[in-house]
């Protein structure tokens, strides 16, 4: 595996691939070299103390067996063709995605606090790289997300679409929520700076970003006002994309096509702003 070695160091640039100089090296694939480099090493972290993926899927597992069950039984909230707990089950993934991932700035800070924040600057990576990567580890942790709920689901009864394409296209749309949100989380702790500011601001947002999208009950059942409101947040599209693909007659209503267009623009402009703010924390 390539390592990040500081700038300049004598060998910092010249062994970024074997027997190839670096003047030669296709700047695209150092990009993306380096960027993969950086996902790895925060998926390192998750591989030594998995506990916190497994606390984080208690919250969403109660969501699905209480809530989900209840409101099943009540057939309170009107979801068309679908069933509540077909309705709800990518409204939970979508939801334990968002809470991951906003708070996955707080690792940015501790990084600063730690030290290695000045080491990874400090190095042949680019800032967007660092933060692609970054966001990209986030999606990782995600996934894990992504198999506890279609296994909760899948004992709840959901009738889950199994075909690869779904499949497929559910992995790329928790990929991509969970990109955006962590990298959205990295920009406040840039501007931020310190945890307990951090924390306050993670909390503060996580409820009316999850009660103002059609996680839980379709937006036509929202006031106008919120109705608004839900069409500006990202959320919205990220579940509108999962319930279409991940629940047998799903129904997207904004249409798949925008839902991922929307998710993948973005996230890439909070990348390229994550990568200008990114040097500013550790000021």
């Amino acid at each position: 595996m390539t390592h990040l070695v500081p700038a300049g160091s004598p060998v910092g640039s010249a062994n970024i691939l074997p027997n190839q100089p670096a003047q030669k090296y296709n700047p695209v694939l150092q990009f993306i070299e380096k960027t993969f480099i950086i996902a790895e090493l925060e998926v390192r972290k998750l591989l030594h103390d998995p506990t916190e993926l497994v606390t984080r899927a208690i919250q969403p597992a109660l969501w699905l067996l209480i809530f989900g069950e209840v409101f099943a039984q009540t057939r309170a909230i009107p979801t068309g063709n679908l069933n509540y707990i077909d309705f709800i089950a990518p409204g939970i993934l979508a939801q334990s995605v968002l809470f991951i991932a906003i708070f996955y700035g707080i690792a940015v800070i501790w990084e600063r606090d730690l030290g290695i924040l000045h080491k990874f600057l400090a190095s042949p990576a680019s800032r967007g790289s660092l933060v692609l990567g970054k966001a990209l580890s986030a999606g990782v942790r995600a996934l894990t997300q992504e198999i506890i709920i279609f296994f909760l689901a899948f004992l709840l009864g959901v009738h889950i679409n199994w075909s690869p394409l779904s499949l497929l296209i559910v992995t790329l749309v928790v990929i991509l929520g969970a990109s955006f949100f962590s990298t959205f989380s990295l920009i406040i702790a840039c501007l931020v700076k310190t945890r307990e500011r951090f924390m306050g601001i993670g909390q503060l947002l996580t409820m009316p970003l999850f009660f103002a999208s059609n996680a839980i009950y379709p937006i036509s059942l929202m006031p106008g006002w919120l109705q608004v409101i839900s069409r500006f947040n990202p959320l919205t599209y990220m579940v509108d994309a999962l319930r279409s693909v991940m629940v047998v007659g799903g129904i997207s209503v904004t249409g798949l096509g925008l839902d991922l267009i929307v998710l993948l623009g973005a996230t890439t402009i909070l990348i390229i702003i994550g990568a200008r703010l990114y040097p500013t924390i550790a000021y």
